[in-house]
């Protein structure tokens, strides 16, 4: 496509997403006006209608070749899931659809109840497989479908031909194996029993197996197509029979959400092809836990999942609601003018922005905050300055035929991996990496500046469109994945692009997961999408609820904490939890690493006084110290003290995207709130 004909294009599509945007009328309308309920029917943010067109003026950008060679034909490469790992890399790696540890191979699959054991420093779940399931003739498995929370394998012979689908899902105590032809199945221990039910002991306890149709002699299973075998574990005291009621064949997984005044909801559905599930519950989920959950429980690294009768897991978080600046009406005159004369110098010493989509994104949030900062405290010559900094930084990473003019500053789209990727690539981007984190930034300062001036808003929005679709689109839009990083069971996002590990995927910065969710939700409000807004108030309030429950105050009287000896995580995977980080074995960027960037939204980490100041006690000064006495600011009685810090803070140890003005100014609207 020639840039005249891509800018042609580009003008009809920003005229149709301006004027859709106009309709609500009012842009800069508070986050108390935001709108609640549930999605329309048949209703998703970011539908294919809207993001298609504007993929189409993107110049097509592949930075990394596509390996998935475990991936059937037509399906969106499953980027940032929890079940990356069965799709990328050389070999299969486990998973972990919780209670269960799962593998594959060629010919095999097998599942294992992990044994967790707590150490001072991580939670560990073993990933061994106590049932394993040879597929006769088999030559290969591929993942052959997917969807919110299960996946669904399928075992080929030599000539490609289906032998039989294999499901788990995420919060379901089972694995279901469909046959596709005639089939036979062997098993690695013998299960004994009359009826459909049969019971084996294994070194991890009982194991179960409900027939549909299959017979069993000894160790081999035999199937005609269509047969169906449920493999699950048994909790202790629980009888086989008992669990065996629910082991009926899963179909799949289908979630919604609802956003209230002061919660949000969401469902979890588990859809199957006769008969009632059952369904585990983790402690982010206890307000789904009823009277009825006496199905027996299971330890995981996160705490004691129990579980529940019925298709539908429902719960709900607290609603957090995202801020475009900090609230610096409350400050004194002192204060006032001390910011003012700090803004001034920190907008004048602005550095060079990164060419990079991580730091590139943290230089534009930086200076975006600055902007207001300075509009706030009456500072205007620092506020035009930045606002025009921040404009025309913006303008080049917005420019949509950008990538074909120049080798930096853009974006582009890769068709092969289905996703929008910057030019110059940090901490993996170009293998999907992190892009929540990186467009979070982006979408935050896009937001604060669009709200600034409303008139830009036109320019940013087919880009800043193209980067919410890229992590957060409501559907498989065919160019863009459903929710890329963001898992529904597990209530927050996942970092790695590939999962390529051991212990599955894993996250390190919950709380710039966050701040993506609330940039994101702040964009949608400049931009006037109401249904990206409302999908977005659920996915920052739901990451925000799983990164205290799991991260920054997580219940410590939980008997999977017993021996551990920390009041913070650091990196959460599937199958273990560390006090570490990938960059510092220091305690100050193990608990900085969930604070980041303390933005005007992180009002998510306060609440408990007493665990704050521990983990602040534990912390100390060093890498990310800045974020630390902020994060101390939200004890009360520690803001004070912090001001003080902050002030006579080394400038080297100010974050890349932090500043000063932004340091003290939160710390005095801390001291001013009491």
């Amino acid at each position: 496509m020639t840039a005249v004909r891509r800018r042609l294009g580009l003008l009809v599509v920003i005229a149709v997403l301006f004027t859709a945007a106009c309709t609500d009328g009012d842009e800069s309308r508070s986050p108390d006006s935001e709108p609640t309920g549930a999605p329309a029917e048949g209703q998703a943010a970011l539908p294919a209608t809207e993001v298609e067109p504007l993929v189409e003026q993107l110049p097509e950008l592949t930075l990394a070749p596509l390996s998935a060679p475990r991936l059937a034909d037509g399906l969106t490469p499953p980027t940032n899931r929890w079940f990356s790992g069965l799709v990328f890399g050389d070999e299969p790696q486990p998973v972990f659809p919780l209670p269960l540890a799962f593998s594959i191979d060629d010919s095999s699959f097998g599942a294992g109840l992990p044994q967790v054991v707590t150490s001072a420093t991580s939670i560990v779940g073993s990933s061994q497989r106590d049932v394993s399931v040879e597929v006769a003739e088999a030559a290969s498995t591929v993942v052959s479908a997917y969807d919110v929370a299960s996946v669904t394998l399928e075992t080929r012979d030599a000539e490609g031909s289906p032998l039989g689908r294999t499901t788990v899902a995420e919060g379901w105590p089972f694995v279901s194996h469909v046959a596709a032809a005639d089939e036979t199945l062997s098993t690695s221990v013998t299960f004994t029993g009359s009826g459909d039910v049969a019971v084996a002991e294994t070194a991890a306890g009982r194991w179960g197996l409900r027939l549909h149709g299959a017979t069993l002699e000894g160790d081999t299973i035999s199937l005609s197509e269509g047969d169906a075998v449920v493999l699950f574990p048994v909790p202790t005291d629980v009888e086989p029979d008992v669990i065996a009621e629910h082991a009926v064949p899963l179909t799949g997984t289908s979630a919604t959400y609802s956003v209230g005044t002061d919660e949000v909801s969401t469902e979890l559905t588990y859809d199957t092809a006769g008969g009632t599930p059952a369904h585990g519950v983790l402690p982010h989920q206890a307000s789904a836990a009823g009277d009825d959950c006496d199905l027996g429980s299971f330890p995981t690294v996160y705490g004691t999942l129990t579980l529940c009768p019925g298709s539908t897991l429902a719960w709900s978080a607290r609603r957090q609601r995202p801020a475009r600046g900090l609230d610096l009406s409350v400050l004194s005159d002192g204060d006032r003018a001390e910011l003012a004369e700090q803004v001034r110098s920190d907008v004048d010493e602005l550095p060079d922005p990164p060419a990079d989509t991580y730091f590139g994104g943290k230089w534009a949030y930086r200076t975006a905050q600055l902007m207001d900062i300075a509009r706030q405290v009456g500072a205007d010559d620092a506020a035009d300055q930045a606002r025009s900094r921040l404009t025309e930084v913006l303008g080049q990473w917005t420019q949509v035929d950008g990538c074909a003019e120049r080798s930096a500053f853009c974006f582009g789209y890769d068709p092969d991996w289905k996703g929008v990727v910057g030019q110059t690539p940090a901490f993996g981007s170009e293998l999907f990496n992190d892009h929540h984190f990186h467009y979070g930034y982006f979408l935050y300062a896009a937001a604060v500046l669009g709200a600034d001036q409303p008139s830009l808003v036109e320019e940013l929005a087919p880009v800043m469109t193209l980067l919410a679709a890229d992590v957060a689109s409501g559907s498989d839009t065919g160019v863009t994945p459903q929710w890329r990083p963001f898992d529904v069971y597990a209530s927050h996002s996942w970092a790695a692009g590939t999962g390529e590990f051991a212990d599955a995927n894993n996250q390190e910065s919950s709380s710039e997961a966050v701040n993506a969710w609330a940039g994101l939700q702040l964009w949608a409000q400049v931009a006037g999408d109401e249904e990206l807004e409302r999908q977005a108030a659920w996915m920052m309030s739901a990451e925000a609820h799983a990164a205290t429950t799991y991260w920054t105050n997580f219940d410590a009287a939980d008997p999977v904490y017993d021996g551990f000896d920390h009041g913070a995580m650091g990196i959460n995977w599937g199958g273990k939890r560390d006090y570490a980080t990938w960059f510092s074995p220091a305690p100050s960027a193990i608990l900085g690493i969930q604070l980041i960037p303390m933005s005007p939204s992180s009002g998510y980490l306060a609440g408990d006084p007493d665990r704050i100041g521990a983990n602040v006690d534990e912390a100390g000064s060093g890498p990310l110290g800045d974020y630390v006495l902020m994060y101390a600011g939200l004890a009360g009685a520690r803001a004070q003290d912090a001001l003080e810090q902050a002030r006579a803070l080394p400038d080297a140890e100010i974050d890349q995207g932090n500043s000063r003005s932004y340091l003290l100014a939160y710390l005095m609207t801390a001291v001013a709130d009491g």
